[in-house]
C-alpha cells in the first residue's frame, strides 16, 4: 500500500477526488482516507503544515497502515531561475534548513544528529520530471537569510515546510520515499504570499495530470 503525506486539504483533494474511498477516519487528530486509485492501494493522510505533523502523519501511516512506501506532493516555492511558476518537480534529495548543529558538531548546516551528510536522498521515479534539490524547514517567508542559505551554501532549488521530515521518517521505518512538487511562488518575484495564493490553483492543477504517470510506476 502507498502512504500519501500530504500537508493541506486543497494538495490533497487532487487526489481524493479520483479515489475510490473505502474508509475516512481520524488518527490522533489526522484525517486519513483509504481506497484506490489509478489501480493501486493508498492510504492518503492529510497531515497538516509543518515538520512535526509531517513526521508524525508519515509514522501514523507506518504504524498503523503497514504502507510500503511514502509519496509526498503539493505546492512549494521555486528559488531560481532554474523553477518555473506552476511547474511540476520530483524531489532528488531534501535537507532541513533549519536544523542546527553546526556548533556543538561542526557539521554542516542541516546535518541531523545521526547522520554524516546534510542532504538525504530519496527514491527516483522513472518519468521524464527534473529533478531537484528541496530546503524544508518551519518557516514561510522572504528572509534574505534564508535565501542565502538556501541558495549560497545549500544549493537548494525548492522549499517547502514538510518534505526534509517525511524523508526523514520515512529513513526510520526503512521505507522507500519519493515527493513531488509543483511551484507556486519563486523567490525574488515579489512577495512568495501573494504569489502563492495567486498561483496555487494553477500549480496543483498541473500537479494533478502528472498523478496517473506517478501511481503507474509506484
Amino acid at each position: 500500500m502507498i502512504g500519501a503525506v500530504i500537508a493541506m486539504q486543497s494538495e490533497a483533494e487532487i487526489l481524493l477526488s479520483e479515489m475510490q474511498i473505502t474508509r475516512s477516519l481520524t488518527v490522533s487528530g489526522k484525517n486519513v482516507h483509504v481506497g484506490t486509485a489509478y489501480g493501486k492501494d493508498i492510504a492518503l493522510c492529510i497531515c497538516g503544515v509543518g515538520k512535526v505533523n509531517a513526521a508524525l502523519g508519515a509514522q501514523l501511516l507506518v504504524s498503523k497502515f503497514d504502507v510500503d512506501k511514502l509519496l509526498n506532493f503539493g505546492v512549494a516555492g521555486g528559488l531560481n531561475e532554474k523553477t518555473k511558476l506552476c511547474e511540476v518537480y520530483q524531489i532528488g534529495a531534501a535537507v532541513q534548513f533549519d536544523f542546527d548543529l553546526t556548533q556543538l558538531n561542526g557539521t554542516k548546516m542541516g546535518t541531523l544528529d545521526e547522520y554524516e551528510e546534510n542532504y538525504l536522498r530519496l527514491n527516483r521515479l522513472p518519468l521524464s520530471l527534473p529533478v531537484k534539490n528541496l530546503g524544508t524547514s518551519d518557516r514561510f517567508n522572504d528572509s534574505p537569510a534564508d535565501y542565502r542559505l538556501l541558495t549560497q551554501e545549500l544549493h537548494a532549488d525548492i522549499r517547502d515546510m514538510e518534505g526534509g521530515a517525511i524523508v526523514q521518517a520515512a529513513y526510520a521505518a526503512q521505507l522507500p520515499v519519493f515527493s513531488v512538487k509543483a511551484i507556486s511562488d519563486v523567490a525574488g518575484s515579489g512577495s512568495t504570499t501573494e504569489q502563492f495564493l495567486a498561483n496555487k490553483a494553477a500549480a496543483l492543477q498541473n500537479l494533478k495530470t502528472t498523478l496517473p504517470a506517478i501511481f503507474e510506476v509506484l
